[in-house]
């Protein structure tokens, strides 16, 4: 299983979308400062995510999820 994740700051002013096969220990390693985009917004909280069996798809979600109209769908609907 792939799952794509939306993280929010514990600030509520920032957003993170990222894909990954374990979201616990993803989540981990963001709040680590483990990864250099996203440890100066830290503490990170999981604010949603979908799991997709195909990976094909997960990345494709992920992909429009980053762009603006995936990005005004995830602030609307997720």
């Amino acid at each position: 299983m792939k799952y794509v994740y939306i993280l929010e700051s514990e600030d509520s002013e920032h957003f993170y979308v990222g894909i990954t096969d374990d979201v616990p220990a993803r989540l981990a390693k963001h709040n680590a400062g483990e990864v250099a985009h996203t440890s100066k917004y830290r503490p990170w909280r999981l604010k949603t995510y979908v799991a997709f069996s195909d990976e094909k798809q997960a990345f494709a979600f992920e992909k429009y999820l980053k762009s603006g109209s995936g990005r005004a769908f995830a602030k609307k609907r997720l």
